[in-house]
Order: C-alpha cells, then sequence, then structure tokens
C-alpha cells in the first residue's frame, strides 16, 4: 500500500536565492519569488508545512511597471476619520520605499494565514544591489521572462 509522502518542519533544507529585480515586472517577478517562498518548487511541497527557500531581493528600486500603472495604480490608506483617506501613486512610492512596493506584491500572493506571515520573514528586500547575507552564499535566481 502506498503513502502520500508528508514533509515534516524538521526535514526541510531551507537554502538561500538572490533575485536582481532590475529591468524585472513587478507582478511576474513577484509569482515566481511567492512560488519558491511556498515551497511550491520542491517536489516534497507540503501545503501544512513551510518547506521553501530564503529569498534575497536586491535593486527594488530598479522595478518596472508597465503601460500606465506606475501613474494611475494607486496606494490607499483611510485612517477612520472622515475626510481620512490617502492615496499615492506607485510611481512616488516606487521612489520613496522601493522595498514596500515588492513586499506588498509578494505578500498578497501567499496565503493569508500564520504560515504565510512565517513564509513572509523568510523574504529579504533591498532597494540597492548590496545585501548583508553573503555568508549565506544566496544562489542566484533565474526567472522567466515573459
Amino acid at each position: 500500500m502506498r503513502q502520500t509522502y508528508f514533509a515534516k518542519a524538521n526535514e526541510v533544507s531551507q537554502t538561500w536565492r538572490h533575485v536582481d529585480a532590475e529591468g524585472q515586472r513587478l507582478g511576474r517577478m513577484a509569482v515566481q519569488v511567492a512560488v519558491v517562498l511556498m515551497g511550491k518548487h520542491r517536489p516534497e511541497y507540503t501545503p501544512h508545512v513551510d518547506t521553501g527557500d530564503f529569498v534575497v531581493i536586491t535593486n527594488a528600486e530598479k522595478i518596472v511597471l508597465t503601460g500606465a500603472k506606475a501613474q494611475q495604480k494607486m496606494k490607499t490608506s483611510f485612517s477612520g476619520y472622515p475626510g481620512g483617506l490617502k492615496a499615492e501613486s506607485y510611481e512616488s512610492l516606487i521612489k520613496r520605499k522601493p522595498e514596500f512596493v515588492v513586499e506588498e506584491a509578494i505578500r498578497r500572493m501567499l496565503p493569508k494565514n500564520r504560515l504565510g506571515r512565517q513564509m513572509l520573514k523568510k523574504l529579504k528586500v533591498y532597494a540597492g544591489p548590496d545585501h548583508p547575507h553573503q555568508a549565506q552564499n544566496p544562489q542566484s535566481m533565474k526567472l522567466a521572462s515573459a
């Protein structure tokens, strides 16, 4: 009789991966990074166990939004008070906080539960080309283009 294999949390070995976001399209890059954070790229993927890898993203300030999304897409927040709606275009948001734009795109593609929050902690995003994770020897991750 065959048994379905379920990975245990202590059996999973997590590697470090590096992504250079320069010239990458935001959504397409976010999908591929989310898959790696969840561990869906592995044969031992188990839905209730964090089987994903650590991902380091550099050059977040050089991410690309196609069409007029940079000017038209808005990040909104509401304070709860009358007149408390704040809106900011992604163009100014990328200039001000490029890490936030990338993290937010990836966060929304992860599970909305404790496990998703645990996966998000393995994401490290940096605006420039330098990162403090050289000691982990992150492997360069090839992103599928198109």
